[in-house]
């Protein structure tokens, strides 16, 4: 961000209860759990109008405002490992939202138009298609980064400065302060913030992306074709030479600008002609498909809900078919090569169906439930819900 850019004062006067009810809103569209006070959406909208203007006044006052510790909670990552998230209270949530809605006017239009992740009217598929182009104009190598625990380890003196340069609003300093520093419970022991932005709060993946536009900047003023989706990119180049010094480039800014460094096993540069993963799909010069982990991620989720010894009723079927719908919808782009790749889950989706049925009556009735069957009982497929 440019240092010609205006400065903004006064943001605490923004605050007002009209703001607060739509930042109540957000949250609920979002769900979410409880966080340390065991205060759920529900309970804390019993008493809506008395919450939101307990904490518009604590907001608004300097120093007031008081950030509970996150509430840990570990979901699957892929490839048996964990992610930690971090689960603020409701109220804090609200918090977060007020302080997001306030920030992203100022910060956004300035972003650069190669970063898509969490941001109004910009997608995953988007950055696809950003790849795809810069390859019909000649890239044909890839640096395939990954920087190591980016939301865990970018300083927060860094995020507050990179905010300081467009706003000068004490109180709205403050407040991003303690919001990363509120710490995290983990059973019964609080562990501090040190450095990061907490994956599960609210304001993360903006303070994120206010951090990593500096990247952004960098790799413009380099003359880098690139394509970002929050901490995961990719840099496009002509040659694989080009590529090279493009990732010793990476490397040394990260370091020296951000505080962060790229993960030394999960670099690499490569060319479209062997393909790399991004965002879900595996990229290549021939076809753009469903990458392998994606796939078995989605094979878990339906495991889960096709257990040989449970009983299959309407329930399994719709709940399956919230997750076929989903999948289809990120995955059966228009780039994208799936329709084998979706006919063969199908197979996979029916057999498991069939299995819950062996318990039952008899192996002469299972052998009637045909896939026509199957779909008139209302099992939707991958296959048919590509267009």
């Amino acid at each position: 961000m440019s240092d010609q850019l205006p400065k903004f004062h006064s943001l605490t006067g923004l605050i007002d209860p009209e703001r607060m009810r739509r930042a109540f809103l957000a949250v609920k569209r979002n769900r979410g759990a409880a966080g340390v006070d065991k205060v759920s959406l529900r309970a804390f909208e019993a008493n809506l109008d008395g919450n939101l203007a307990a904490l518009m006044f604590d907001l608004k006052r300097a120093g007031r405002y008081r950030a509970a510790p996150l509430r840990r909670v570990f979901i699957p990552k892929g490839g048996g490992k964990l992610r930690p998230l971090g689960i603020p209270t409701v109220r804090d949530r609200v918090a977060q939202e007020v302080v997001r809605s306030i920030l992203e006017p100022i910060f956004e239009p300035h972003f650069s138009e190669f970063s898509f992740g969490f941001r109004p009217r910009r997608n995953a598929h988007q950055a696809i298609e950003a790849i795809r182009a810069a390859h019909a104009d000649g890239f044909k190598w890839v640096v395939d980064a990954d920087i190591q625990a980016c939301f865990d380890n970018i300083p927060h003196d860094l995020i507050l400065n990179r905010i300081a340069e467009r706003v000068a609003d004490g109180n709205i300093l403050r407040l991003i302060r303690e919001f990363l520093s509120a710490g995290v419970l983990e059973g019964l022991v609080l562990r501090p913030s040190l450095s990061g932005t907490p994956q599960g709060g609210v304001i993360s993946p903006l303070l994120a992306n206010i951090v990593l536009d500096l990247l952004d900047q960098r790799l413009t003023q380099s003359g880098l074709r690139f394509a970002r989706y929050a901490d995961d990119f990719v840099v496009l180049c002509r040659s694989h030479a080009l590529a090279k010094q493009a990732l010793a480039f990476v490397d040394t800014t990260l370091r020296s600008e951000l505080g962060l460094s790229l993960s030394s096993s999960k670099t690499k540069v490569v060319s479209f002609v062997e393909g790399f993963d991004f965002l879900g799909f595996h990229v290549s010069k021939r076809r753009i498909s469903v990458r392998d982990a994606s796939i078995e991620k989605f094979k878990a989720r339906v495991r889960l809900l096709t257990i040989r010894s449970h009983n299959l009723c309407a329930d399994v079927f719709r709940e399956l078919n919230r997750v076929l719908i989903g999948f289809a919808h990120y995955f059966a782009a228009p780039f994208a090569s799936v329709a084998d790749q979706f006919r063969l889950l199908d197979h996979w989706i029916r057999a498991r169906i069939r299995s819950m049925k062996f318990k039952g009556i008899s192996r002469g009735y299972n052998r009637r439930w045909n896939n026509k069957l199957i779909a008139r009982l209302g099992l939707l497929s991958l296959y048919g819900l590509r267009a």
